[in-house]
């Protein structure tokens, strides 16, 4: 009876053993390469950084990007930006070439690029109108998602940024 239960036991561990984790998609985190950073982070929210933009201060929205310079690259320019409602359903759109938020090529300038648009323009491009309360609830209802290429031709996509709009 004993060795039943001690091989059993021994059966069943070995089949543990050997799963393999597999990944879920949306519920694995994207970790590139080459780290970027958000420098004008506001703040993080449900681990997304966000940057600060204002109706009364005109409604410009500036994201600035960074990757380290102990990498050895430097950003040769943002390729596609694309927008999405969630902050983990948007890698896919800016691997694609329609229904971008921004096809334009942004040039980089050493370790950083600044991305520039507004809140009319993302209305105008989007057609939801932008209001807000000032309060916890104040912010874009699309995340903004960012195909970056560096100077050996390596695409990152970093965590998508998330826009709050201030009174």
């Amino acid at each position: 009876m004993n060795t039943r239960l001690i091989t059993s036991i021994f059966f069943i561990a070995i089949v543990f053993a050997s799963c393999k984790k597999d990944d879920f998609g949306y519920l694995t985190q994207s970790h590139p390469d080459v780290p970027v950073t958000v420098d004008n982070v506001f703040g993080v929210y449900n681990g997304v950084p966000t940057v600060q933009t204002s109706l009364s201060g005109g409604g410009v929205i500036t994201i600035k990007l960074s990757i380290p310079s102990s990498t050895g690259r430097t950003i040769k320019e943002i390729t596609r930006v694309g927008i999405h409602t969630t902050p983990n359903g948007g890698y896919a759109t800016v691997r694609t070439t329609t229904g971008l938020y921004n096809t334009a090529p942004i040039p980089g300038s050493g370790t950083s690029v600044t991305f520039t648009t507004s809140l009319t323009e993302f209305t105008g491009k989007t057609g939801i109108a932008v209001t807000t309360s000032g309060t916890a609830t104040s912010f874009l209802s699309r995340y903004f998602y960012f195909l970056i290429t560096l100077d050996n031709g390596q695409e990152v996509i970093p965590v998508p940024v998330r826009v709050y709009v201030n009174t």
